[in-house]
C-alpha cells in the first residue's frame, strides 16, 4: 500500500493544467514535490515523461491527470475524490533502458530512457546500422532511416507509430523495432527478453551521420550505442483501478 499522507500537485505550462493546478492545491493539503510520498501531475503523457525524469532519483508515485491531449499514461481529470482515488490506485512499476552512446569524436553520453531509444539518420542517405544482441551479431547490415529500441511501457508511443509491437506490462520483454527499412525489406523487428543488451554500430559514419534520443537526451554524429533495461530503478506509476494501463495495453492491440 502506498502512502498518501504527503502529496504534491505539479502541472505543465499549458493554461489548462495550470487552473486545474490551483483548484487542487486550493482543495487538499499539498507538500512540496521535493518531500511528496506521491506527486499528482497535470498534463499530457509528455509532461508524465518530464515528471518520472525529473523524481528518478527520489522515485515518489506518480498519479497523473490528463490535462493534455492523448493522456495514455493518466488518468480521467476529475477534483472530487482525489485522496480516496489515490488510495485505491494500482501501481504499475516501470524500469527504464539505460543508453549508452559514443560519437564520432570519441566522447560517451550516458542516459535514461523510459518510453525508447530510438537511433535516426541526420541526412538525406540513409543510415546503415549493424545490430548485435548479448554480443552475437543479429543483422549485419540494415539500410534504414532509423531503428528504436522501446520499453513496454514506451510500445504504444514511437514503436507503435513505426508499426512495431504493442508489449504488455509484465511480459518482461522490449522491443526493437526498424523505422523506414530499405535493406531488409521483409524485417519487422524482434522481441526480445528484458535482460538483453542490444549494440547498434553506425556504418560509413562520415558520409551517413546517425542522432540518437533516449527520452529528452539527444545526442549527434554516434558510431556505437549501447541499450540495456537498468532494472535497479523502479520507477511507480499510479491508475485507476476501472482503467489500469494493463488494460489500456491490451485496449491498443484491438483497436481499428
Amino acid at each position: 500500500m502506498h502512502s498518501v499522507d504527503n502529496i504534491a500537485f505539479v502541472a505543465s505550462q499549458t493554461p489548462e493544467a495550470q487552473e486545474a493546478l490551483e483548484r487542487l492545491k486550493q482543495r487538499y493539503p499539498h507538500v512540496p514535490p521535493a518531500t511528496a510520498d506521491v506527486i499528482v501531475a497535470l498534463g499530457g503523457d509528455g509532461f508524465m515523461l518530464e515528471t518520472l525524469h525529473a523524481t528518478i532519483n527520489r522515485r515518489p508515485a506518480i498519479y497523473g491527470m490528463n490535462r493534455g491531449t492523448v493522456g495514455f499514461l493518466m488518468n480521467a481529470y476529475r477534483e472530487d475524490g482525489l485522496i480516496e482515488r489515490l488510495r485505491d490506485a494500482s501501481p504499475v512499476r516501470l524500469h527504464p533502458l539505460r543508453m549508452r552512446a559514443t560519437t564520432a569524436n570519441g566522447a560517451t553520453v550516458e542516459a535514461l530512457a523510459i518510453n525508447e531509444v530510438a537511433l535516426l539518420r541526420q541526412s538525406r542517405q540513409a543510415a546503415k546500422l549493424r545490430i548485435s544482441v548479448d554480443g552475437k551479431v543479429r543483422l549485419e547490415e540494415m539500410i534504414c532511416d532509423g531503428v528504436l529500441v522501446c520499453s513496454s511501457a514506451g510500445s504504444t508511443a514511437y514503436n507503435a507509430s513505426a508499426h512495431g509491437p504493442i508489449l504488455p506490462i509484465g511480459a518482461n520483454v522490449m522491443a526493437v523495432t526498424p523505422i523506414s527499412a530499405f535493406r531488409p525489406r521483409r524485417w519487422r523487428g524482434a522481441v526480445l527478453p528484458d535482460t538483453a543488451e542490444v549494440v547498434i554500430e553506425v556504418n560509413e559514419t562520415d558520409k551517413r551521420p546517425v542522432s540518437v534520443a533516449a527520452d529528452f537526451t539527444e545526442v549527434r554524429d554516434v558510431v556505437r550505442v549501447e541499450v540495456k533495461e537498468r532494472r535497479r530503478i523502479s520507477l511507480t506509476l499510479l491508475f485507476d483501478p476501472e482503467h489500469n494501463l494493463e488494460e489500456r495495453i491490451l485496449n491498443e492491440q484491438f483497436s481499428p
